[in-house]
């Protein structure tokens, strides 16, 4: 798998087919976007609403957005925090992870997370962040399964959505001698 991060800035706009490819990973996660409410309608996510959704996540200080790629085509999609807004919370944070539609269950998803974590572990970082939807039972067991563990349950600082925060330790590499 081959991560890719965005770097879009004032004078250089995502191209035009890297938005169509991004908004078709997002529109093969109807059932998602129907939990989370994030788009108007999840049966028509358009090429405009994602690139106003990833202006807004790389506007934020420290967000990274990087694409997976297997052999050409993008296969995933995930957002990180470098720091919360709460100054309280030492960890990065998993915004969105995910995974084309007709390609989950191939375990693309580990691969994805994996990678993000060791992209972490290489900064210093000793653990990471997410939350999920209390109404999303399959991502807790996918969240679950890569070892994260229930510390909070609160609310979405943008629509008030009900989540559990989950977080894993980094165990750093035995170092060899």
């Amino acid at each position: 798998m081959i991560l890719e991060a965005l770097t879009p800035g004032p004078d250089h706009p995502l191209p035009a087919e890297l938005l169509t490819e991004t908004a078709e990973l997002y529109a093969s996660n109807r059932e998602f976007f129907a939990l989370s409410g994030d788009f108007p309608d999840p049966d028509d996510i358009t090429v405009e609403q994602v690139a106003a959704a990833l202006a807004d996540e790389l506007a934020q200080p420290g967000a990274e957005v990087l694409l997976a790629r297997a052999g050409g085509p993008l296969v995933g999609i995930a957002v990180t925090l470098a720091d919360h807004p709460d100054p309280a919370d030492p960890d990065p944070w998993i915004g969105l992870l995910m995974i084309d539609g007709a390609r989950q269950r191939a375990g693309f998803g580990r691969e994805l997370a994996a990678a993000v974590e060791e992209r972490f572990r290489a900064a210093g970082r000793d653990g990471v962040r997410l939350a999920v939807l209390e109404n999303n039972p399959k991502g807790l067991a996918f969240w679950a399964a890569q070892g994260y563990e229930e510390i909070d349950r609160r609310v979405d600082r943008q629509l008030g959505r009900p989540c559990r925060v989950l977080r894993k330790t980094l165990n750093r590499p035995r170092s060899v001698e």
